[in-house]
């Protein structure tokens, strides 16, 4: 990220920044697809395990609020 910043300091060209800024984006939601991906397999297989994405999910949620509140 600090990358990009620097990118648009320099006053590198357009394009180079938007490429930029797509290949983050697209790193991120590969992440996120790489994480869920498990999860998706076994509800669609039917394995019970499923469920225990929801659970994550809403446990990084929460960890999230917390981190919010102590900053205020």
């Amino acid at each position: 990220m600090d990358d990009l910043i620097d990118m648009i300091a320099a006053g590198d060209s357009q394009s180079q920044v938007s490429d930029r800024i797509k290949d983050l984006l697209f790193a991120k939601s590969a992440e996120r697809i790489d994480a869920v991906r498990p999860y998706a397999a076994a509800s669609l297989f039917g394995e019970e395990d499923s469920e225990s994405y929801e659970d994550d999910e809403d446990d990084e949620d929460d960890e999230d609020d917390e981190d919010d509140e102590e900053e205020n």
